[in-house]
């Protein structure tokens, strides 16, 4: 197996990215990492970690896309771009998987308009791995893929989630719950009063409305919304994370007794850290596109990326997309 890696994407970019692969490469099993982006900033960068161990590849792309070009222009006048590569190299065979931290609308773009959605997927979506109470993870999706959804669009969402959530996750009935501002059925807007009546008619484990606190409860495996209320969610959630470490690591420095109380509870502490660190999750799949795409935040670390590339071999590995494609089909035939 071969993962593409966008060499470019990352704020810290290549330096993320190179020494991520470099910290995944040895639990590949004799898999390949090929970075792609400009040789010399990649070759300087793995200077400075001792060189390119083997299992790890470069391949030149003169351009970037960056955080501020628009995706389809991006498409247009950057077709040698990190970006553009990974996608080309997947489209060709040569790849077997994607991971990119760079402009996740052109990311979403290129793999929408090079390699097509799989049969029966009328739109992509990004599902994000939230963190819970209990030890499971509940996937979200749409996390900006697309904000103009149909009820449709959330039906399928529930289906390629609840496929990922089964065969990566585990879970071996994924309950889907369905996005609203209360639990009951008769609240919500016209979209999704009418995806609810959609999921209650589906094959899947369908559970009912959640609420935006229910994300973090682990009621559901996956959580369906429409990309803009899903971005936000995100982001939102990312914001507080970061706000609450930081508000108590501030609450602990202000005395010494609370510093040394800090010191009896160091390991509860550092395990909260990594519950709530999205660099832990690494990525999120871009699901219904025809290959194995995953998309990293753009302020990703090294720890983010080696995190993805194990997620994305993993996710390439299960056939996803196989399942995917079979959940969509017996749909169809209902």
């Amino acid at each position: 197996m071969r993962i593409a890696l966008d060499a470019m994407g990352a704020d810290s970019a290549p330096d993320a990215e190179v020494e991520g692969a470099i910290r995944a490469a040895p639990g590949l099993k004799g898999h390949e990492v090929v970075l792609v982006g400009d040789e010399a900033r990649i070759a300087q960068a793995a200077a400075r970690l001792g060189g390119i161990p083997s299992g790890i590849v470069v391949r030149h792309a003169s351009q970037v896309v960056t955080m501020d070009d628009p995706p389809v222009e991006a498409m247009r006048r950057k077709p040698d771009s990190s970006i553009a590569r990974c996608i080309e190299m997947m489209a060709t065979g040569e790849a077997d998987a994607v991971v990119s931290a760079g402009n996740t609308g052109a990311v979403v773009a290129f793999a929408t308009f090079k390699l097509g959605l799989l049969e029966g997927v009328r739109r992509p979506g990004i599902a994000v791995a939230m963190p819970t109470r209990r030890a499971e993870r509940t996937l979200v999706i749409d996390c900006g893929a697309n904000v103009n959804c149909t009820p449709e669009h959330l039906l399928q969402y529930g289906i390629m989630a609840s496929a990922y959530a089964r065969h990566v996750f585990g879970a071996s009935h994924p309950r889907v719950g369905l996005l609203n501002i209360g639990e009951e059925s008769i609240k919500g807007n016209r979209l999704v009063k009418h995806a609810q009546k959609l999921l209650e008619t589906s094959a899947l484990n369908f559970i009912g409305n959640v609420e935006g606190r229910d994300v973090f409860s682990g009621e559901a495996d996956v959580v369906v919304c429409e990309g803009f209320v899903g971005n936000v969610l995100l982001k939102v959630s990312e914001g507080m994370a970061e706000t609450i470490l930081s508000m108590m690591k501030e609450a602990i420095q202000r005395t010494l007794r609370r510093r040394i109380g800090a010191l009896l509870c160091k390991y509860a502490m550092l395990e909260l850290k990594a519950k709530v660190d999205y660099a832990e999750f690494g990525g999120a799949p871009l699901l219904g596109v025809n290959g194995t795409v995953t998309i990293c935040h753009g302020g990703s670390d090294h720890r983010a990326i080696a995190a993805a590339v194990r997620i994305a071999a993993e996710a390439a590995a299960h056939k996803v997309n196989q399942h995917i494609v079979a959940g969509l089909r017996t749909r169809r035939a209902s």
